[in-house]
């Protein structure tokens, strides 16, 4: 027999008439297919975490991986944003658009989710069948032994090592967050001061471990999000501009295998001469009306807000 567990019906965020039109006629697209779903950092601004090319986005440029492995003092200007910029985000939490990927999991809608985003909302919001593209920032790897780390307990070696660094980098003015965790800091004397931890193990050299600008997605995780993509019947984009390749393949490949794509996000972006609909407003609000609306793939609908067990 099977139960269902009442829910609110109501939707999360409240879509305008136009808004509604435009979801509604992309729906068609997704009806009856298992679904692939590939996320960016637009997802994640309604979390309080800024996007990277969206509008009203502050031009960055993010320190690649080879900078990064070729200078200590780039790794302690790296080390010292970051710290500022993870003190902050790690307290966001899940939006309605990540609750709502989790609930088309939940119904069985989904092949898997490929994020490019780095901070776990996704898991958080209850999502299980994740490929992490370009990594967790709640990780730190050391790069002379592979040694995986908590980020809670290197933060808490920064903070020993760094007594009062976070209070003061915040009164001096954070003028910049970004998804990566990094930030921006008007005082340059705080970054020379800083002490960078090294391994707890080895003594080696820590990064956290999320991929970086110039450094390879691992081949098993492409893998893996490629594998999403082959069974799936459509391929839906939320949030994202789709500027690197590392998302932009897989609508490349979506589209090749004559797939269905259907793109959600403010803003153009690289993929919207392959898709099949763009629509160009907020994740969020689009996000939860596909999952409460989207019939099951038996062709049965189930009642809006309602999931079953």
């Amino acid at each position: 027999m099977t139960g269902f567990a009442s829910m609110d019906p109501e939707p999360a965020v409240q879509l305008q008439p136009g808004e509604l039109e435009a979801v509604s006629e992309a729906r068609h697209f997704l009806d009856g297919k298992p679904l692939a779903v590939l996320t960016g950092a637009g997802l994640s601004t309604d979390s309080g975490i800024p996007d990277y090319r969206g509008p009203g986005s502050a031009p960055r440029n993010p320190m690649t991986y080879q900078e990064f492995i070729g200078s200590a003092s780039n790794r302690r200007r790296y080390w010292a944003r970051n710290h500022i910029g993870w003190s902050h985000l790690r307290h966001a939490d899940p939006n309605a658009g990540h609750a709502a990927i989790a609930l088309m999991e939940k119904r069985g809608l989904l092949t898997g989710l490929i994020t490019q985003n780095v901070d776990r909302l996704h898991e958080d919001a209850g999502s299980v069948n994740v490929v992490d593209l370009h990594g967790r920032f709640d990780q730190v790897i050391c790069l002379d032994n592979g040694h995986i780390f908590s980020r809670q307990l290197i933060a808490a070696i920064l903070e020993e090592i760094n007594p009062g660094f976070l209070e003061a980098a915040l009164d001096s003015g954070v003028v910049e967050m970004a998804p990566d965790a990094d930030a921006t800091v008007e005082d340059p004397e705080l970054i020379t001061s800083f002490v960078v931890a090294v391994c707890p193990i080895c003594g080696g050299t820590l990064k956290p471990n999320v991929v970086y600008f110039g450094e390879n997605v691992p081949k098993d995780r492409v893998a893996r999000a490629y594998g999403m993509v082959d069974d799936a019947d459509a391929l839906l984009v939320a949030g994202s501009s789709l500027t690197v390749q590392s998302g932009l393949r897989f609508v490349r490949h979506a589209a090749k295998a004559g797939t269905p794509v259907v793109i959600i996000n403010r803003g153009p972006t690289r993929g919207d001469t392959l898709a099949t609909v763009k629509l160009d407003l907020g994740v969020s609000g689009a996000l939860d009306y596909l999952a409460r609306t989207l019939p099951d793939i038996s062709g049965t609908p189930r009642p809006i807000g309602v999931s079953g067990t």
